[in-house]
């Protein structure tokens, strides 16, 4: 069977695949055009998120059986599509879990404690001490928009640190009582509930026509003033212009994001907000480590081999 890597995947997911029986071509900077000339000939499509397979690379697919994401999302798959001509589509949600908890911790502590602007500030040789005053998260209240794996892991993160911990997702509070009672953490009965009582808010749910701009004006107007926000999931969660807005006001003191609604960012909207002072920004590096790098393809070969185990 003919598997081609369309995006850069840690080689130990094409030496698994080849010691299992297949053949594998990479072509890591492939463009959608190359990609529609050759893609009639593999069995296999491996990516990452650089890759679009829309539907008009899955209707030239003739041979596809199988469409591999190599990471937590599926939003840039045509999944309907490949469903719809017999076409599994598998992921590895479980390879950055860690990554992005720390990386969400990582923004939380920076943009809250105001470390980006201590290292800004002697990057110029200048010495503010008496300017960078920042605040503690111990006993603060954070609200966790999204319970999955890595809500979790960041709940987690957040007991260590002696915070409040107060959880929003659409999943009931019977199937998750145990776990947030283990986090002495408080479960809010609607998105409201969660946006009027955090003192920071970090989103950790899937892109789906309902979550898509679950962030905007409205729900903003919830928030206590001076809020801080953090987004490590999809640039789409937040409305980013009323996000820019409300930054501008001082409704919103601080956001750190990692995920925009364009990647790279190129309208004048998203430089502006990237500019801001009170803006943390990072261009989509939650699963960016080696670890999760080398798992996301360990699982991704173990899972193939395990649907299709080709004899040698």
């Amino acid at each position: 069977m003919k598997v081609l890597i369309a995006d850069d995947i840690d080689k130990e997911c094409t030496i698994r695949l080849r010691n299992a029986g297949f053949e594998v071509d990479e072509f890591p900077n492939i463009s959608k055009e190359e990609l529609m000339k050759i893609i009639h000939n593999y069995d296999i499509l491996i990516v990452r998120g650089r890759t679009k397979v829309t539907k008009e690379v899955i209707e030239l697919a003739k041979k596809l059986k199988l469409i591999g994401r190599v990471g937590v999302g599926l939003d840039n798959i045509d999944v309907k599509t490949a469903e719809e001509k017999g076409i599994k589509v598998i992921n590895t949600p479980e390879m950055s879990t860690i990554a992005v908890a720390e990386l969400t911790f990582s923004l939380i502590l920076n943009l809250v404690r105001g470390t980006y602007r201590a290292i800004e500030s002697m990057k110029k040789g200048l010495w503010e001490k008496k300017n960078l005053y920042g605040y503690e998260l111990f006993n603060k209240t954070l609200g966790i928009i999204g319970f999955g794996r890595i809500g979790r892991a960041v709940a987690e993160r957040a007991k260590a640190f002696g915070m409040r911990i107060i959880i929003y997702d659409i999943i009931s509070y019977n199937m998750i009582k145990e776990e947030i009672e283990k986090l002495n953490a408080t479960y809010a009965s609607s998105l409201e509930e969660l946006l009027m009582n955090s003192d920071i808010i970090t989103i950790h749910v899937p892109l789906t026509p309902q979550t898509k701009y679950m962030i905007n004006s409205k729900t903003i107007s919830f928030m206590r003033n001076g809020i801080y926000i953090v987004n490590t999931s999809r640039g789409d969660i937040i409305n980013t212009k009323d996000l820019l807005n409300a930054l501008k006001t001082g409704k919103i003191a601080g956001a750190a994001l990692d995920v925009f609604e364009n990647e790279p960012p190129k309208e004048d909207w998203e430089k502006e907000l990237i500019s801001l002072p009170n803006v943390i920004t990072t261009p989509h590096i939650g699963a960016q480590t080696y670890e999760a790098q080398i798992k996301g393809a360990i699982l991704m070969a173990e899972n193939i081999i395990k649907l299709f185990k080709p004899s040698n």
